[in-house]
């Protein structure tokens, strides 16, 4: 897992240091930085996978801005200064990614050590074939060759050549070694009700996109004899929903038809199924949630930015107790953020995998994390719940201006 993220010069981050377990919840005031915590994860994501254009970033969920105003703008020497993030496992491994823009038209982002990465890592063999391979870095350090396309330009030649071969093996292996493998497809999903209604096709990020794309595509994958336990988890789990008795994807679909057939259990029999179309936004933001940790082909790391949208209080607090469980069984590690309290009554912060940090911003305006060990309540008072000591500003959080 990831244990330690370090972000400089990102948007409202001038220098920040976070502890991750393996549910992190933040919470903090409207614009303290919650959500560019997130995408400077994100960001060093696309690096990660030498895919810095505005495209990809914009289907991982960061919004993509001017390239000076992805810097911090406290100072007006930030504006062209590198944007660095240090994402750190848990095993100790380091990874570093310092992004540059030069702020001109159609300028694109670059990762300052790519090629550092790729070509002195650790107990590389230096031979005089890199060295001819790094001759051919372009001039122009937008215009950089991928470690991948490097790879595959080598394979056309090594049949015929032993060094070429053994050169190969040592890129492979480097290739392996360039980043988190829980990093490399890290998205932030904000899941909108348009989307999850109309079940749209796809995004550019699958098997979900950042809003709820593709669900019905991976619900008919788990939906196959081989996942049927993963698809019976999902509608045990959507029982949460009192009203809820099941779901079925129908047989006689055409291949452009999207549709769920759901039962209510308070419908006579006899009736028909309904359709998404017709289904409240709670069962259908359940539906993708519950899809995104037990499916096995969605990503290891991600965030859901604000997990309380569209539900009651008291479900958000069953959800988040139902999702911790869901990521340890499966592996998953995730970042939500979230304005409702009751969300942090589902947290144990007696378990170290679960961790809530408060956001805010300091008085120059930087983004700052605080993490929260348990309401400590006033001398001679009980003990409250999470939701409470976040109501009456024990733990902050919460705006101070008015």
């Amino acid at each position: 897992m990831i244990g330690e993220v370090r972000i400089e010069n990102y948007k409202s981050i001038q220098k920040l240091k976070l502890e991750l377990g393996r549910v992190t919840v933040l919470i903090g005031e409207n614009g303290c930085g919650k959500s560019n915590i997130l995408e400077a994860i994100a960001l060093a994501s696309a690096a990660a996978n030498d895919k810095l254009d505005n495209e990809f970033l914009a289907a991982r969920g960061i919004r993509v801005t001017e390239p000076r105003f992805m810097r911090s703008a406290f100072e007006m020497e930030n504006l062209v200064k590198d944007i660095k993030i240090d994402i750190r496992e848990n095993e100790g491994e380091n990874f570093t990614y310092i992004l540059q823009n030069d702020n001109s038209p159609y300028s694109k982002w670059a990762d300052k050590n790519l090629y550092e990465r790729h070509f002195l890592a650790k107990d590389f063999d230096k031979s005089m074939e890199t060295q001819n391979l790094l001759s051919t870095k372009p001039k122009n350090q937008h215009e950089e060759i991928s470690l991948e396309l490097l790879i595959k330009s080598l394979k056309k030649d090594a049949l015929q050549n032993p060094k070429i071969q053994k050169l190969l093996l040592g890129l492979e292996s480097i290739n392996r070694m360039l980043s988190p493998a829980n990093l490399i497809n890290f998205t932030i999903y904000s899941p909108e009700n348009q989307a999850l209604r109309t079940f749209e096709k796809e995004g550019q990020i699958q098997p979900l996109g950042i809003n709820g794309e593709g669900l019905f595509k991976l619900i008919k994958f788990l939906n196959s004899e081989t996942n049927q336990d993963k698809l019976n988890q999902i509608k045990g789990k959507l029982r949460l929903i009192d009203w809820f008795r099941d779901f079925e994807v129908p047989e006689d679909l055409s291949p452009l038809q999207s549709s769920l057939q759901i039962k209510d259990k308070y419908l006579d029999t006899d009736l028909t199924y309904f359709d998404q179309k017709s289904s409240n936004e709670g069962f259908l933001f359940l539906l993708f949630y519950f899809a995104l940790f037990i499916s096995d082909l969605t990503p290891k790391f991600f965030a859901i930015d604000n997990i309380d949208a569209s539900l009651n209080p008291r479900l958000c607090r069953r959800l988040m107790q139902e999702l911790v469980e869901l990521a340890k069984k499966y592996d998953k590690q995730v970042i939500f953020t979230t304005h409702n309290p009751a969300v942090l009554d589902g947290l144990d912060l007696e378990d170290d995998e679960q961790r809530l940090l408060v956001i805010s911003r300091n008085q120059l305006g930087y983004t700052k994390a605080r993490r929260i060990l348990g309401p400590k309540p006033l001398e001679g008072q009980e003990p409250v719940e999470l939701s409470e000591a976040f109501l009456r500003g024990y733990i902050g959080g919460l705006p101070k201006n008015f």
